[in-house]
């Protein structure tokens, strides 16, 4: 403080009333409401002494109820209460008056009031030229804040502010500043004027600025009104105008109907931004435009795709299991390994996508096994059919660029099911190709994985789309042809073809019924006796699955069905094998059965097809020549170079075998597998052709009840082979009783129906010395050495030891 300045200090005790967010100024009239208990005390103490005085002081936290000396500010102001007024709910509404600066000394509680022993002072600063032109500085920028601000009442202020005492002025001016509490309490403690004003200048100065900004952003705001009124106006103006001239605003209502959808679909953040950006651009483009149109169809594919909308999913594994007995026949690994799935989801609530690939031949149940799991979940089902597919944007769409671009498949697909976990069927995923435009299959790596198809982007929507709610189900014929990328993201799960006992129980519970009712036929007057059923299995299909199977049923049905119309509805019959002939003509194949006969030069082999396993004779003949190799029967480069190694195989042993070691120089080897227009290839029937070639040239027959597979090396070593249960399913359906098999294959023995297993028996081989001793019908004689004994034969050779004695 300025040593020109006077303070006069005396000291008084008052009781006190603690202030919320308010501060009181000397020379400044305010009216309060006193409500605490202790407050209306302290002020009927005041009230009860000659000065009506009272001390008020601003408490540092409003929110606290009973304020101890800590809570309450040091410096207040000693008031006199001008006006009272009890209220009906017991709480005082008072007027009091500044006096003068207090501070605090200490506060004491009488009669249940707060009572303070304050000391008081007045400032006595003399007023000087310096003072006076800064106090006209500081009234010119709150005659400006007055000006600006709308809550002041500006002519009133101004006149009570022509005062020659910078003390006073400073006081009001603090008064009516609108800042926050803690700043005017900061302003109370000031006691020279002087300083006062400079802080009362800086505070104006943030104030006046703060004001000028809202004004800023209130003139914004404005004239955006004005033309989102003025665009209200015209619009309407524009309705009304069609609505004379009897036209309908198509334009307007569908925006608004966009609006509508895009509001209730539930996009996710990022897509709804992408979506109202688009419906600004299109509100903007000119209505008959190309643009316009594409914008839309965007806008509509956004809102139409599911986001959030899910089906309830069922877990109850009873139901499961009954809806996946009532559709299927057997499957046994398959119906398991969905339960399993399902005990997964109910102990864990949400797993990440699963994605298992059915694999086997046509007709065997994969896509309608799909259908049933959707049924058995509650889940929806969608199928995408991947056949021939060779362009990468089938799977991701085109972008928005290209004229006629849609989503892709995938994308179509989720909006035919309409949520976002359907069970989801990739068809045909094995007949895939590629071509210059891309490689689809590339393109499904990201669907069909768990760790990236929660942000799967299609081209055209150009947002991340949540595939991992799905569960994709895929099915192929062969695995060979399917990347290995896109195979090592799938669960292989094989399906083989059914036996004809199983067959037999499909037609009788699932495929007889069916057609009878799709035919209009009642099964209570047209039955199919189990012989008939079995006829046309083995004469008129030859497949794995059931497929045909249902089409020579149905043909049957037809034919019944005519005769039906004709005769009357009363006609009953029940069909035999020899009506089956008589409908559905000659026998279209012939069992292939084992042979009447042992043959020398002919083995019996096992071949894998798409459509399941085949009988696969081998034939081999002799003729005089140069050694020359003739392969016939449309054999596969593999399938060549097996017959190679068979001959190899043979030459290096021709002397155990009793053959000449030069049969090669003066013999032609023809070696053929008939039904030469099928093409036939891989590595299983190695040890079929070189038992056919040792059999030809030993002249030992090989026994007709055996059949046999597996690869053949150099040494003469058996090596595994894949199929084989379809395989050993084909020899049981053609009558033979042994098979022989790689012994590295003796786990795939477990796979075989157990009706087959138990009518069959089994050989495992490591080395073609095992396979020759038990398919050959006699034993072989070796060569003698020069020095007349016998070629040593291995332990295991089929060289019996009464040919010794030879």
């Amino acid at each position: 403080m300025s040593a020109s300045s006077f303070v006069t200090k005396k000291r008084e005790i008052l009781p006190l009333v603690p202030l919320r967010d308010m501060v009181v100024f000397p020379h400044m009239m305010a009216p309060f409401i006193v409500g605490r208990e202790s407050s209306v005390r302290a002020l009927e103490q005041a009230l009860s002494g000659p000065t009506k005085r009272i001390f008020l002081a601003a408490q540092k936290d409003p929110r606290i109820d009973d304020p101890l000396r800590d809570d309450i500010c040091d410096t207040g102001v000693v008031a006199t209460v001008i006006q009272n007024l009890k209220l009906p709910n017991g709480n005082v509404r008072v007027m009091v008056e500044g006096v003068q600066r207090g501070k605090i000394l200490s506060v004491a509680e009488t009669d249940g009031a707060l009572t303070v022993e304050v000391e008081t002072y007045e400032v006595n600063y003399p007023m000087g030229e310096e003072l006076r032109t800064y106090m006209s500085k500081v009234l010119s920028a709150f005659e400006q804040y007055a000006k600006m601000s709308h809550h002041l009442a500006f002519e009133g202020l101004m006149s009570t502010l022509k005062l020659d005492d910078a003390d006073r002025v400073a006081d009001i001016l603090s008064a009516h500043l609108m800042v926050a509490t803690a700043e005017k309490q900061s302003l109370l403690e000031l006691t020279n004027p002087y300083e006062r004003l400079q802080r009362l200048h800086d505070l104006l100065d943030v104030e006046i600025e703060k004001i000028n900004i809202d004004k800023r952003i209130n003139v914004k705001v404005k004239k955006q009104m004005e033309k989102a009124q003025k665009e209200y106006y015209l619009n309407e103006k524009i309705k009304a105008i069609h609505q004379e001239l009897g036209r309908k605003d198509d334009r307007g209502d569908e925006l608004t109907e966009l609006r509508e959808k895009i509001e209730k679909a539930g996009l996710p953040k990022e897509v709804k931004e992408k979506a109202e950006q688009e419906l600004k651009r299109l509100e903007a483009m000119p209505p008959v435009s190309a643009e316009a149109t594409v914008s839309r169809n965007y806008i509509d594919w956004l809102v139409a795709v599911p986001w959030r909308k899910k089906s309830k999913e069922r877990k109850d594994l009873e139901h499961a299991e009954k809806v996946l007995n009532e559709d299927h026949y057997g499957l046994e690994k398959i119906k398991d390994r969905i339960l399993e799935f399902l005990a997964v989801r109910q102990l864990v609530g949400q797993t990440k996508s699963s994605i298992i690939c059915f694999v086997g031949p046509p007709g065997v149940g994969k896509s309608s096994l799909a259908k049933s799991i959707a049924r058995a979940t509650g889940r929806k089902f969608v199928r995408l059919s991947l056949g021939g597919v060779r362009d990468e944007a089938e799977i991701r769409g085109h972008r928005r660029t290209y004229i006629g671009a849609f989503p892709g498949q995938i994308i179509q697909m989720m909006r035919k099911a309409g949520t976002i976990n359907p069970i989801f069927l990739l068809d045909e995923v094995d007949k895939m190709s590629m071509d210059f435009r891309g490689d689809p299959s590339a393109a499904l790596l990201e669907v069909l994985d768990p760790e990236q198809n929660d942000a799967f982007m299609d081209h055209y929507l150009d947002v991340d789309y949540d595939l991992s709610k799905v569960m994709f189900i895929a099915t192929a014929n062969v695995t060979h042809s399917i990347p290995p990328p896109l195979k090592d993201r799938m669960e292989i799960i094989s399906l083989s073809g059914y036996t004809l006992n199983e067959k037999l129980a499909i037609a009788e519970q699932f495929l007889v019924p069916r057609q009878l009712k799709d035919h209009g036929l009642s099964p209570e007057k047209i039955s199919f006796d189990a012989e008939a059923i079995r006829v046309i299995i083995e004469s008129y299909t030859r497949e794995a699955g059931v497929r045909s199977l249902e089409r020579e049923i149905a043909s049957i049905c037809r034919k019944i069905a005519r005769r039906v119309v004709k005769e009357g509805p009363s006609l009953g019959l029940k069909v035999t094998p020899d009506m089956v002939f008589e409908l559905l003509g000659k026998p279209k194949f012939r069992a292939r059965r084992k042979n009447e006969e042992s043959e020398i030069g002919v083995a019996t082999g096992l071949a894998w097809t798409e459509v399941g396993g085949e009988l696969l004779e081998t034939e081999v003949g002799l003729m005089p020549g140069k050694g020359k190799l003739t392969l016939t029967g449309k054999l596969g480069e593999v399938m060549q170079e097996s017959a190679r190694a068979a001959v190899s195989y043979l030459r290096s042993r021709a002397d155990m075998f009793g053959i000449e070691p030069d049969f090669n120089e003066s013999l032609d080897v023809h070696l053929h597998v008939p039904e030469g227009a099928i093409p036939k290839d891989g590595p299983s029937a190695g040890i079929t052709m070189a038992t056919a070639l040792v059999s030809a040239l030993t002249k030992i027959a090989v026994r007709k009840d055996v059949a046999m597979t597996g690869e053949i090396t150099l040494r003469g070593k058996v090596l595994p082979v894949g199929g084989i249960k379809d395989k050993v399913l084909a020899a049981f359906r053609g009558g033979i009783n042994e098979v022989i098999l790689p012994k590295e294959n003796e786990k795939d023995v477990e796979e075989i129906p157990t009706e087959v297993r138990e009518a069959m028996e089994f050989h495992l081989v490591e080395s073609m010395d095992e396979v020759l001793r038990l398919a050959l019908d006699g034993t072989i004689v070796p060569l003698p050495k020069k020095d007349g004994k016998f070629a040593e034969t291995a332990p295991d050779s089929p060289v019996g030891s009464d040919s010794l004695a030879h």
